[in-house]
């Protein structure tokens, strides 16, 4: 793979300056004045930190007709050139690598589906790789450079130093994947947490833009959960927060991966469905596809499984919502494919576990494609490339607004 062009780098060179990007990126297009509310900052700070990103091309001007004064000129909003850079990002399954091309504003551009041969790093890292090298042939096509890789795996990630401590789906302990992906890629590399990433995304583009507090939670092949607090993604000290999956809702629970019995994941997740469905059904089915399958066919004990997966979830839903009060919780997820199954338990499980107030916390579905993970991982690029902090490029960082 030839390597791409050096890195530009982004012409913001303070907090405020990226505060004030990232609030017309996710919020735009403003006027310079709303800009400044909307950021908790001045006027002034705000003519200052736009003029360089206006002049590099990242800004853009455009008069509001609409909102023009009683006297004097209409007044200009601020938007940002999506197609000013591109980013890739690469969400990484136990089967298959997804890698999509976005632009700016983390527009998907191009997708890509390449199967995975194995799960070691080398194959994956192999994998990735030829990913990248055809979605950097399409950018070459548009003719703007990609400025940053964005990877996401499940488990154990500490995204400021682009390690995966451990992901039990991939088998993985300790890989430096954003030193080795930035290697074999040429790229600026972040890693991050999956369901961190599609935190990041829905943050900025999503169901989450201007909330200061929100959940997203995963249903499938595990229980995930990404948090955020005052405005900013939760990593946790050591990269790990949100573990929802791993809340005890029944001591004496099946035993999940982790050690410990009656976690939410070992009751819930779409492997634990299927091993309960074929322990209470006695038939073999192969996947959750055919676990949902008896269960809507009205098979004596499988809909019972799903009953039950539905009140783990909606208790441990509860118990964010309890410890941290968030404005909405998004449930997403390939499990949403059997959400039919268990929503009334989830909505009656939260309702009865959630303390006082914090039942009024607005829960929605949002069925989200493994195409809009990867685009979760662009916005974690993109994220790590208009952040203040130069030394963090390249190799990602904690909480970001």
């Amino acid at each position: 793979m030839s390597s791409p062009s050096a890195v530009e780098s982004f012409p913001a060179h303070t907090s405020a300056a990226s505060q004030i990007f990232t609030t017309v990126l996710s919020q735009g297009p403003l006027t310079r004045l709303e800009v400044a509310r909307r950021a908790g900052l001045s006027a002034a700070a705000v003519t200052k930190a736009v003029r360089p990103l206006i002049e590099a091309g990242y800004l853009v001007e455009d008069v509001d007709e609409d909102a023009r004064p009683a006297l004097g000129r209409p007044a200009n909003l601020v938007r940002v050139d999506g197609g000013r850079a591109l980013f890739i990002g690469v969400k990484v399954t136990g089967d298959t690598i997804i890698g999509v091309l976005t632009d700016l504003c983390c527009r998907i551009l191009v997708a890509r589906h390449i199967p995975l041969p194995a799960r070691g790093p080398e194959a994956v890292l192999g994998t990735a790789a030829e990913l990248v090298r055809e979605l950097l042939i399409e950018a070459d096509g548009l003719g703007v450079r990609v400025a940053g890789l964005g990877m996401a795996v499940s488990g154990d990630v500490d995204r400021a130093e682009g390690v995966v401590r451990y992901s039990p789906f991939l088998e993985w302990r300790d890989v430096p994947l954003a030193e080795l992906a930035t290697m074999t890629t040429g790229l600026p590399v972040t890693v991050d947490n999956d369901v961190r990433a599609l935190t990041v995304a829905e943050q900025w583009f999503g169901a989450g833009v201007g909330l200061s507090g929100f959940a997203v939670v995963t249903v499938g092949a595990g229980i995930g959960c990404g948090l955020v607090v005052h405005g900013r993604v939760v990593a946790g000290a050591h990269g790990v927060a949100g573990e929802i999956g791993h809340v005890t809702v029944d001591p004496a629970g099946p035993r999940c991966h982790c050690g410990n019995r009656g976690c939410v994941e070992a009751i819930a997740s779409d492997d634990a469905i299927v091993r309960q469905v074929r322990a209470a059904t006695g038939v073999q089915v192969a996947d959750a596809v055919e676990a949902a399958g008896l269960a809507h066919d009205g098979v004596a004990g499988a809909r019972e499984i799903y009953a039950r997966a539905g009140d783990a979830i909606g208790r441990g839903i509860a118990t964010v919502a309890n410890l941290l009060g968030p404005e909405r919780v998004i449930i997403s997820g390939e499990g949403l494919a059997a959400y039919d199954l268990f929503a009334d338990h989830i909505r009656d499980a939260f309702a009865t576990a959630a303390f006082g107030s914090a039942a009024r916390c607005d829960v929605q579905t949002r069925p989200l494609p493994f195409d809009e993970w990867a685009r979760g991982a662009a916005a974690t690029a993109i994220q790590s490339f208009i952040r203040s902090d130069a030394n963090q490029r390249g190799r990602g960082g904690g909480q970001q607004p």
